[in-house]
């Protein structure tokens, strides 16, 4: 089959490698003509695992080709995948102009027949814009789908091989056959719905897990109150066949590209459609607020930030990945700065895309180098290099010895035994 991808940013470049690795011929297609020159030499403008050796593999074999060429890309294409960014406009809501941007590009160009596909995240009564756009600029025939992406950043690829579901969105049953085809080598269950229920359900998948890692938060507080441990809370519920031990996160609360931007859309939705402020205006509320609160904790626990020496280890919004948007560090570090820290920071993946966010902080090559003559030590992000921390090198060359876990990826007695004062979440 030939597909075409509009837009090669996170999403689009993984469909466009992973369909080209079960054997479509793949276009990759963006008006970056910088990017698409360095995608043409599988050379990615992001780190995700994996991808770089999938994505070769399909230039190498002439399955995917990257072009800023509309008429190369969309042609021949009998799928088209609509993969472009949906930012939030200025009352909340998703913007999706750049999504019927496409649309409009694409339109004289289609084949007849072909599936326009609408894989970025947007709200229901898009797609009947998108068909009303198309209409205004072709006269074949066409059809208008949806299948939002459900894949989180550095583990994408795997995802996207091995998907719990496949979500597609159409009342069509030719178009509902062709697609299940089309994703038929992922071997996953293929869920066939209204567009309006696809959209949907991308957002309420975020929004729960949002929810979730808001709802243990707020258990975390309260057991940094009365001696609990959260993290024993997480184990004993998990037993509980409705609740599940998964993806509980005490710590800072959720960060990315996705779950703020989608709650809050969510959010301003609700609105729009005379819902009202109700649970996703508060999920937000309580995320903006979650690390202001933590750093006020800490400053108390260490006698004051000010004139202390504070490494941060951890610039992304997550192990894996050197996507910055909404990271934990983006709040922390200007706050621990205003109360009158100094700062070094390292990363083992995010340091170039970091240097030009802030303001003096010294960036460091390594874990050591960054804990050199520091106070306090915090630990934002679990990567795997942090997961196995010499506390006795970080001991000799540390001038203080604060290790403020915000993951709780220690135990505080292995920590302590060191002589480092252990400062978690909820515990």
């Amino acid at each position: 089959m030939t597909i075409a991808v509009i837009g090669t940013g996170f999403v689009g470049v993984v469909t466009a490698a992973a369909f080209a690795k079960f054997g479509n011929q793949v276009y990759g297609l963006d008006i970056d003509a910088t990017k698409i020159k360095k995608l043409e030499q599988a050379q990615l403008p992001f780190f995700e695992p994996g991808l770089e050796e999938l994505v070769k593999a399909g230039v190498v074999s002439g399955r995917l080709k990257f072009t800023t060429s509309y008429t190369t890309a969309i042609s021949g294409a009998e799928v088209i995948f609509i993969s472009v960014g949906t930012p939030s406009a200025p009352d909340g809501q998703a913007d999706i102009k750049y999504v019927l941007a496409a649309a409009q590009s694409l339109a004289p160009y289609l084949k007849s027949g072909a599936i326009v596909v609408v894989k970025s995240t947007v709200p229901p009564s898009t797609n009947s814009k998108i068909e009303a756009i198309i209409k205004q600029h072709t006269k074949k025939d066409f059809y208008v789908t949806s299948a939002p992406e459900f894949l989180k950043e550095g583990t994408a690829v795997f995802d996207f091989l091995n998907p719990n579901r496949v979500v597609i969105g159409t009342t069509n049953p030719h178009v509902a056959k062709i697609l299940t085809e089309l994703h038929q080598p992922l071997e996953a269950e293929v869920v066939v719905v209204r567009p309006e229920s696809a959209q949907m359900a991308k957002y309420a998948a975020n929004a729960y897990l949002a929810q979730r890692i808001t709802f243990i938060n707020q258990m975390a507080n309260l057991c940094e109150k009365n001696g609990a441990d959260v993290q024993e809370v997480v184990a004993a519920i998990g037993f509980d066949e409705r609740i599940g031990g998964h993806y509980w996160y005490p710590g800072l609360g959720y960060g990315g590209s996705c779950f703020p931007k989608d709650v809050k859309e969510l959010a301003a939705y609700s609105r729009a459609i005379g819902e009202g402020d109700g649970l996703f205006v508060k999920i937000d509320e309580l995320n903006e607020a979650r690390i202001p609160k933590l750093i006020h904790k800490w400053d108390e626990k260490v006698s004051g930030f000010t004139g202390k020496t504070v490494a941060v280890l951890g610039l992304s919004f997550k192990p894996n990945t050197s996507d910055v948007r909404e990271a934990p560090a983006r709040k922390v570090i200007p706050l621990l700065q205003s109360l009158g820290a100094k700062v070094t920071a390292y990363d083992p993946q995010a340091l170039e895309e970091s240097k030009s966010l802030y303001q003096n902080v010294t960036f460091a090559d390594s874990i050591l180098d960054a804990a050199h003559t520091a106070d306090v030590l915090i630990l934002l992000i679990e990567w795997d290099e942090f997961k196995s921390l010499d506390f006795n090198k970080l001991k000799s060359v540390m001038k203080n010895h604060v290790f403020i876990d915000t993951r709780n990826q220690y135990e505080p007695e292995e920590v302590e035994k060191h002589g480092f004062k252990y400062i978690g979440t909820g515990r």
